[in-house]
């Protein structure tokens, strides 16, 4: 041992390395044409792995993650999304940040760290794949399609939260995690104000859609500068917080509470009060005819009893039933 150390001592790292490559090389025996054939048929069944021919350039790393209090539909839509695309805990430079409040107001933020810009939504509509029963289906891994609605172009904010969508959806080219082909789309519409998401499957070459799931409402509150946080670069003037909306509709179903309370009093009042007697009105009678009085008859004679045929029955019964056990009674004798 110490003479093989004390040859190798003083030759470069990555010579000795190549060296012992060779010999390595040179030690394995030679494949025969055989045992090559079966391998090239191997190779022709074998399903393609993921694409990693050419180099990995967009180095793109989203972070899922939360925080404290959030339920557990919360934790299966973070659970979808990770499936959706291929997610790395460390090295990030995307994120997307759940924030629950209240234990019923959840919050997305959207952000490209470190930099930035980043975006704050409330999430709403929530409908997770555990609890949608959508007959479409697509493979771990696989790249999907991003449709965005022609909206998107129209105003500035909404094409920079088009990249940044992009950047955070869209799988990177030649990623080693993922798969050479392209089997369903993430669609981003513009409806009231809101980004609605979809995911579907493409099941057709004729572009035939499935729904597959999840599906959930984005309603933009900010755009920052930075990551979570610095100058505002665009608020939404069509926002109106969840306390805002419970506060309304506390306001409307006291209202309408305060109207039968009023109702119910006035009732009362009008019980209060004494009732006006009218004085008779003598044509009120015109009209009325008297009925014909019939004469009064007396009658002299009793009426006859009526036969009460149920209590007749029962006597006949009886009195056959105690004959049958008297002539029972005289043969046993």
């Amino acid at each position: 041992m110490s003479a093989a150390k004390w040859r190798w001592r003083g030759v470069p790292a990555t010579v000795a390395k190549k060296l012992k490559r060779i010999r390595k090389d040179a030690r394995q025996p030679a494949k025969s044409p055989v045992a090559a054939g079966d391998v090239e048929e191997e190779e022709k069944d074998r399903i393609p792995g993921p694409v990693c021919k050419g180099k990995w350039k967009n180095k793109e790393r989203i972070l899922i993650f939360s925080s404290r209090g959030i339920s557990f539909r919360t934790r299966h839509l973070m659970q979808d999304l990770r499936m959706l695309q291929v997610c790395e805990m460390k090295n990030c430079n995307k994120c997307i940040y759940f924030e629950a409040k209240k234990k019923q107001d959840l919050y997305m933020w959207l952000s490209n760290s470190p930099h930035g810009p980043s975006a704050k939504f409330p999430v709403q509509n929530i409908h997770t794949l555990a609890e949608l029963t959508m007959t479409g289906n697509c493979l771990k891994g696989s790249r999907p399609l991003l449709l965005f609605d022609p909206a998107f172009d129209e105003l500035p904010h909404y094409t920079l939260l088009k990249e940044l969508l992009i950047q955070i959806f869209s799988t990177p080219w030649y990623h080693p995690k993922s798969q050479p082909f392209v089997d369903h789309v993430f669609t981003f519409t513009i409806l009231d104000n809101r980004i609605w998401f979809w995911n579907f499957q493409i099941i057709e070459e004729d572009a035939a859609l499935v729904e597959i799931g999840p599906w959930f409402v984005l309603n933009l509150i900010k755009i920052f500068q930075g990551s979570f946080g610095g100058p505002t670069l665009y608020e939404n003037p069509h926002y109106q917080s969840p306390n805002a909306h419970r506060r309304i509709i506390r306001s409307i179903t006291a209202a309408k509470y305060r109207e039968k309370q009023q109702v119910k009093d006035v009732q009362k009042l009008r019980k209060k009060e004494p009732k006006t007697i009218l004085p008779h009105d003598p044509t009120a009678d015109v009209f009325i005819t008297p009925a014909e009085e019939k004469p009064v008859e007396i009658q002299w004679v009793k009426p006859e009893p009526k036969v009460d045929l149920k209590a007749r029955k029962k006597r006949i019964y009886k009195r056959q039933r105690k004959i049958k056990q008297k002539m029972n009674s005289g043969n046993t004798k």
